[in-house]
């Protein structure tokens, strides 16, 4: 695990790990969290999951209908707001989801909390997620690396979706993961095609290894 991630993981009440999911509107997070969590599951592990929107829990009935996990198992958050402030400014509303989560399930590994759709400048709290993922996509454009949003620059794990579409929307992809290496200091970087599930076998072990495993 990052050093920037132990404060936080001090700071609250041993519990499941917690794993935010944020990025732009589009950018296949729901579709992210959909190919996780069977995934997780076959590996043994006890999972729930939080949804952020605004004033709907339309991703939570989603998840819900999906069958890959037990429906009371979802929790949703209406933030009434700007998605990210009920991640990062005022987190309370999901802290308070995820503590009736790790109480209503004392086996808990992990609560996979998804954040409504925002823009690069959405980041998560270190007070709610010991492990952050923003999600970008190809079809937002090759210059989003560029455009060095908190998302991009902060986050423990980047993704970038939508893969195949590279070629249909003029996206140079090899520069595009060029110029996220380098904005990013050395944090992860991974590639996925979240409609068939290519790559997301390497998110798993990416938060296994760095969230699960050292706990």
């Amino acid at each position: 695990m990052s050093a920037q991630l132990s404060p936080s993981s001090k700071a609250r009440p041993r519990g499941a790990a917690r794993v935010g999911i944020g990025g732009p509107v589009g950018s296949g997070k729901t579709a992210l969290l959909e190919q996780l969590i069977p995934r997780f599951i076959a590996r043994g592990t006890d999972i729930a999951v939080i949804t952020n929107d605004l004033v709907t829990a339309e991703d939570a009935e989603r998840v819900r209908r999906s069958g890959l996990i037990a429906p009371e198992r979802v929790l949703a958050v209406e933030t009434g707001a700007c998605p990210h402030t009920a991640i990062r400014e005022d987190p309370t509303l999901n802290l308070a989801a995820a503590d009736e989560l790790d109480r209503a399930y004392p086996g808990l590994e992990l609560i996979l909390i998804e954040s409504g759709g925002d823009n690069l400048a959405s980041s998560f709290s270190l007070d709610l997620v010991d492990y952050w993922l923003f999600v970008i996509d190809v079809a937002g454009g090759d210059d989003i690396p560029r455009k060095r949003g908190l998302g991009v620059l902060q986050s423990d794990l980047l993704v970038i979706n939508k893969v195949d579409l590279a070629p249909h929307v003029n996206v140079n992809l090899d520069r595009m993961v060029r110029e996220a290496h380098e904005v990013r200091a050395g944090r992860a970087t991974l590639l996925t095609n979240c409609a068939r599930g290519d790559g997301v076998d390497a998110v798993v072990e990416r938060i296994a290894q760095e969230v699960l495993f050292d706990r």
